[in-house]
């Protein structure tokens, strides 16, 4: 194995929380594959560059605290990414659900706020302030509740 290019993933995973197939994409455009690729993946695990609990974890907390996204759309892209579904769960813990909960209604008052200069009809606000909300990933019955509430 390749110390140079193990040192240079490792340094790749401490910039920041990487899953194994980032690193895989990585190393291909580094030119290791196979077997090589596997045993510096598993290095990297063994010196805890890489976790995808972890991952997981600081992915799920972060796209719900900064960017507002629901549950659904968090839990999409962890899939999409690859992860088991057990790292998924240890990442959607790290959303309590009083948070949660507030979010969703932060994230509807202020768009409500920013439609109603235009929408007059409350038929018609309801329904964007719902496509909105669940464009950002949140579950349908929660985000009707929600609207109603408002």
């Amino acid at each position: 194995m390749d110390r140079l290019i193990l040192q240079k993933a490792a340094s790749y995973c401490a910039y920041q929380e990487r899953t194994q197939d980032e690193v895989k994409q990585r190393l291909k455009k580094w030119d290791v594959w196979g077997e090589e690729a596997d045993e510096i993946i598993a290095e990297l695990i063994s010196m805890n560059y890489l976790s995808e609990e972890r991952f997981a974890k600081t992915y799920a907390g972060g796209k719900f605290r900064v960017k507002n996204w629901g549950r659904m759309k968090i839990r999409q892209e962890l899939h999409r990414r690859g992860l088991s579904e057990y790292s998924i769960q240890k990442g959607m813990n790290e959303i309590q659900d009083e948070a949660y909960i507030s979010g969703l209604k932060e994230l509807l008052g202020k768009k409500k706020m920013l439609l109603a200069k235009t929408e007059t009809d409350p038929f018609r606000l309801k329904q964007k302030l719902a496509r909105f909300a669940l464009g950002k990933g949140y579950e349908s019955e929660l985000v009707w509740k929600e609207i109603e509430n408002l």
